[in-house]
């Protein structure tokens, strides 16, 4: 009998802490939404990582791909690297860098943006490109937004309730931004096991789509060859093909004498110094 109840007491220890480990990945992913946390990738995940000046950030590649789409909208826009940032800041706040399709009350997509608040439609904001434009739109009209303190201007974009819940995100914003937006050159890689099938077509509209007449885009046999407006804006086009080599195929980008070649097991690093405004980006077979 002594052993009987022992084992029931087992069992519904057991049962207990399953229910309290289940209960706290629960408040743990609430938590982690709504103060901003997101997870940070294993060395062996699936990841991207944005490097300059000496400091670097790891994100997904769900977290790189919408990045890389509010650095280009910004850079379409004609907008400096601290636009992308001060909007890189905003969305690692209030979605983690994903398109959510849920919030507080009607708050959805990677800002969070209401559509009760004019922000627009649900399908609207769900659209990555019409979010970043609408923070963009909301950005130009703060005072002083070149100069102002980057969480401070976050703030009074989305208005929130926890002020200085940009702060903490500045470093990783930076650092990403200045890869994405071409200010550090060669200052951005990806990994991903497997790949996506080659879709030269896919990766010449996304980029277009992105960085518009910024880029003149040629497809050819092996791939896409983009000019950018300027160096950086080439540089630019690099890391934005570079962020998506999983969902594009994309195996090699160079720019000048500058090359990165995909590796499925390792963050592959830039080789060479860059120079020009031509980049040519070779597709998997």
């Amino acid at each position: 009998m002594r052993r009987t109840n022992g084992a029931r007491v087992a069992l519904v220890a057991l049962v207990l802490a399953v229910a309290l480990a289940v209960v706290g990945g629960v408040i743990w992913a609430g938590l982690a939404l709504w103060s901003g946390t997101t997870k940070t990738p294993l060395p062996l995940d699936d990841q991207c990582v944005a490097s300059s000046e000496g400091a670097s950030v790891a994100v997904t590649l769900e977290q790189a791909h919408n990045a890389a789409i509010i650095s280009a909208v910004g850079l379409r826009r004609g907008l400096p690297a601290r636009a992308v940032t001060i909007a890189l800041a905003t969305t690692y706040q209030e979605s983690g860098i994903r398109n959510l399709d849920y919030g507080h009350a009607d708050s959805i997509g990677l800002f969070q943006q209401r559509p009760s608040k004019g922000w627009g439609t649900v399908k609207q904001i769900m659209d990555p490109y019409y979010s970043a434009g609408k923070f963009y739109d909301a950005l130009l009209g703060v005072k002083n937004w070149r100069t102002r303190d980057v969480n401070d201007v976050a703030q009074a974009v989305q208005r929130s309730a926890h002020p200085e819940a940009y702060r903490k995100h500045v470093s990783k914003a930076r650092a990403l931004s200045a890869a994405l937006t071409g200010v550090a050159p060669g200052g951005f890689t990806c990994k991903a096991g497997s790949s996506e099938q080659a879709d030269g077509k896919g990766l010449a509209a996304m980029v277009r789509k992105g960085l518009g007449s910024e880029v003149t885009i040629t497809r050819t046999e092996q791939g896409l060859v983009i000019e950018g407006s300027t160096h950086q804006r080439a540089w630019a086009a690099a890391h934005l093909a570079i962020a998506y080599a999983d969902e594009f195929g994309v195996r090699k980008v160079s720019l000048g004498g500058a090359d990165w070649t995909h590796d499925t097991r390792t963050l592959a690093e830039w080789t060479g110094t860059g120079s020009g405004r031509i980049v040519t980006v070779g597709l998997s077979s």
